[in-house]
């Protein structure tokens, strides 16, 4: 586990982090964008577990620690083989098996769904965004730098789950309709 004594260390007050391991790059370089934007996306679910009750808190907990363990793998370079916590496809086929749980329960959708609804359903709305947002980030940072691939599955299928946790939680869903008229010729 982590031991945090001192929560300042000046260490990046010239712009560079740490990755695991010791190695220093800046602290706009890829890999610390996708860690920043995973780290954002878990303090969304941070706000959005003040309007879920259980089952549902339990799961969104639960992926908070997921993207922990999601973020060490980020931040620890492939080539650190010991003792390296790494997401692996047991984390992907949990989220599968929500993702089949709480669709199971759904409507067949004859449209796409406007964000919105109830107060935890926007919430997560917006945290598919963002999730699909780290994605974004992790593919740029695989472009140049090998990661794990498991990472991109889970977090491919994280935004699913949002989705569909969303439109669970909905009272009622407001379909999307195309305005009439409104075509170029």
């Amino acid at each position: 586990m982590v031991k945090l004594d001192k929560i300042y260390t000046k260490g990046g007050d010239k712009g560079k982090t740490s990755l695991v391991g010791g190695k220093r790059v800046s602290k706009n370089h890829e890999r610390i964008v996708a860690i920043g934007s995973v780290d954002e996306l878990n303090a969304l679910l941070g706000l959005t577990l003040c309007y879920l009750k259980n089952p549902h808190y339990k799961l969104i907990r639960l992926i908070q620690n997921d993207l922990f363990d999601l973020g060490a793998d980020l931040a620890t370079p492939i080539r650190r083989k010991k003792n390296v916590l790494r997401i692996n496809s047991n984390y992907t086929n949990n989220i599968e098996k929500e993702i089949d749980k709480i669709n199971s329960s759904l409507s067949s959708l004859t449209s796409f769904i406007l964000p919105g609804g109830n107060k935890a359903s926007s919430l997560l709305h917006l945290a598919r965004t963002i999730c699909r947002r780290c994605e974004i980030n992790i593919v740029k940072l695989k472009k140049k730098n090998n990661i794990n691939i498991e990472i991109l599955k889970y977090i491919n299928r994280l935004s699913d789950l949002f989705f569909v946790l969303a439109r669970r939680l909905n009272k009622k869903e407001i379909l999307w309709q195309p305005r009439k008229g409104h075509t170029s010729k």
